[in-house]
């Protein structure tokens, strides 16, 4: 596993959960690989959690800096289902839209400093099966400074890695 990625995944782990007071916080470990994408755990409240991550094959314009960009799934933290996430190496336009494309169809994300979810939380599951039906998805996304980038991302190993983190305890 890359440094960049168990980094990513630390600060995934923050960002997707509340710490409680006086405790120190959990740090997620690889569980396994699925092709493209990589299936993380770690514990929480006593309880193990998993998520999905990927990063994409292709950036564009290739004379920028991207930084590091992922796209993951994670557990929804009401309990039920998953939601989708895309965490970029920059912040993104305030007011902008990310749009993901899977084999044609479009989903709207929200941005929010440097990451980005889905504008209506009851599209996260037709994404989420889209993706896991589809081949390869693209992100489009607007930088704070206005610099229109795009993101190739594989979708190969994706639901072999959810039905993982389904059974994860």
């Amino acid at each position: 596993m890359s440094t960049k990625l168990l980094a990513l995944s630390v600060f995934t782990l923050s960002a997707l959960t509340v710490p409680a007071l006086a405790q120190p916080s959990p740090s997620p470990a690889m569980v396994r690989k699925f092709n493209d994408w990589g299936l993380y755990s770690y514990k929480a409240s006593g309880a193990t959690n998993c998520y999905v991550l990927t990063t994409p094959q292709q950036a564009r314009p290739a004379e920028v800096s991207h930084g590091d960009n992922y796209f993951l799934v994670a557990p929804n933290p009401s309990g039920s289902g998953y939601y989708p996430q895309a965490i970029m190496g920059y912040d993104l336009r305030s007011g902008s839209q990310m749009v993901v494309t899977i084999d044609g169809r479009n989903f709207i994300m929200m941005p929010k400093g440097n990451s980005g979810w889905t504008a209506e939380a009851s599209s996260d599951a037709a994404m989420i099966n889209a993706m896991k039906s589809g081949s390869n998805m693209t992100l489009q996304a607007t930088s704070q400074r206005g610099t229109e980038t795009s993101y190739t991302f594989s979708l190969s190993g994706i639901t072999a890695a959810l039905d993982q983190a389904g059974s994860c305890n």
